[in-house]
């Protein structure tokens, strides 16, 4: 029992720092701050160090959690992004008006919620993972009840939420009837010989779909744009990133479990998913002249990549690729995001490029942050990006899924032109007449210049995060 207490201690940290920072905001009158922040920052990072040195332990709680290296690893990342959106929201919450127990404590739990996703091993804990972090988000999208942007947007995203969770549910219903457990690597280690296979592609078409939804695949993504236009930028942040990670990395241990004669049936499907997000996501930010627009469909074209890889999952290179991308796009969108926060304004975000024109000599540093990140998203060296971007390509190439990595690289292409049309704003446009750019915040500073740091680290010198990727993954998935 006491060594079940040590591996699900970084959920403990994050559910009791949830649960005292609404304590302190119903019993302290004056609801401090900077007390509310600390402790939204103390209790993910200590998650984040529980999750690193936490015992491996296999299977816990009846087999419902994993605590191996797989887990793990995702696990921290989590928490490490709930610390990184701390960071930038101190000042944009006090700016808008949202700093309060409400924001922080339930950006825990939905930390919380995503943590359970990526350690699930039971479709129970994932799902009830799943609808934490969905309602936890709900909220925080709409925080501030006077903004009719947040309003909608968190509307929006309620009613494909909702759609999602109903499709992920009729998919685990009929996973049940098909294999006759609720485990996942298990349930499927136990498939039986004479199962009906149409039942269980059917279980994993309803699955994927409710998946699709929840990560921007084509065509379940119309959501995006209109949701990460509409929500507090440092909540697009954590939304873009966190939700997708913990969601992302279940989905890649599902598919990793699966066996023919399923996976060699369900393959097709992620092949076509993977090249309408890959060219539908691209070709439509091409046009987008808003900031938060132009990313939000850069997300979905991230996630084709990532989708078109899952294709190689079985090979060693090709999990492992998709465990070094996802680390690193997560630092990517949060630097991105975490720019348009620090730039906001009292009543709203600056969301039009015309907004950034000239920022490279009005704030440097603010500028650098963003072009690293758009850099890296293009996949132009030497950023982490570069990287990411060739070990997905080399593990699809090895798996032989050769016409969706042409589709790719062309794909890579055209996105180079779109990231620089950003870049050229911030240096070689004329900046307009408007308001004066407010000063960006000590934290926010903190927040930008760790992932730069690690964007340009993990681009120059890879070597030490391969090397850890590589000796956690053998450890289990």
């Amino acid at each position: 029992m006491e060594s079940t207490w040590i591996v699900i201690f970084p959920e403990i940290l994050l559910a009791a720092g949830g649960l005292l920072i609404f304590c302190v905001g119903a019993f302290w009158l004056h609801r401090p701050g900077k007390l509310l922040f600390s402790l939204a920052l103390i209790f993910p990072a200590g998650a984040a160090a529980a999750s690193t040195f936490a015992p491996m332990a296999g299977m816990t709680l009846s087999g419902m959690l994993d605590s191996e290296g797989y887990a793990r690893l995702f696990s921290t990342l989590i928490a490490s992004i709930t610390f990184i959106t701390v960071l930038i929201s101190f000042r944009y919450s006090r700016k808008r008006g949202f700093e309060n127990d409400e924001y922080y404590g339930i950006l825990l739990f939905a930390a919380l919620g995503m943590d359970l996703v990526a350690r699930a091993s039971h479709w129970l804990v994932f799902f009830l993972g799943l609808e934490l972090l969905s309602i936890s988000l709900y909220v925080l999208i709409a925080i501030r009840k006077d903004d009719p942007f947040f309003g909608e947007a968190g509307l929006k995203y309620l009613i494909t939420g909702a759609m999602a969770s109903a499709f992920l549910a009729f998919g685990i219903g009929l996973w049940y009837a098909g294999f006759g457990s609720l485990a996942v690597s298990t349930g499927i280690a136990g498939f039986p010989e004479s199962a009906d296979i149409p039942i269980m592609l059917t279980a994993l078409a309803l699955i994927l779909v409710g998946i699709g939804f929840k990560i921007s695949l084509v065509p379940f993504h119309l959501w995006t744009p209109d949701v990460y236009q509409g929500s507090p930028a440092p909540v697009t942040a954590f939304l873009a990133t966190g939700s997708k990670v913990a969601v992302l990395s279940f989905f890649i241990r599902l598919c990793f479990h699966l066996h023919d004669p399923l996976w060699s049936a369900f393959k097709p499907a992620i092949w076509i998913v993977a090249f309408l997000t890959l060219v539908v996501g691209t070709v439509t930010a091409l046009s987008q002249s808003d900031l938060k627009r132009l990313l939000a469909y850069s997300s979905v074209a991230q996630m084709g990549y990532l989708l078109m890889t899952l294709l190689a999952v079985k090979l060693e290179s090709g999990l492992f690729a998709l465990a070094f991308y996802l680390i690193v796009y997560a630092a990517m969108d949060l630097g991105a995001f975490g720019v348009i926060a620090s730039m906001s304004e009292e009543n709203k975000d600056r969301d039009a490029l015309e907004e950034y024109q000239g920022l490279g000599y009005s704030r440097p540093w603010s500028a650098a942050v963003l072009s690293l990140c758009l850099l890296s998203l293009a996949g132009l060296p030497p950023t982490a990006g570069f990287v990411g971007k060739v070990l997905l390509f080399k593990a699809v190439l090895q798996a032989q899924v050769v016409g969706l990595a042409v589709v790719a690289i062309a794909m890579v292409v055209l996105s180079i032109y779109l990231y620089m049309k950003v870049v050229v704003s911030l240096y070689m446009r004329p900046a307009p007449v408007m308001a004066p750019l407010p000063a960006v915040g000590f934290y926010e500073q903190i927040g930008g210049f760790l992932i730069l740091l690690f964007l340009l680290w993990s681009g120059i010198a890879p070597s030490p995060l391969l090397s850890l990727i590589s000796r956690i993954l053998p450890a289990g998935t």
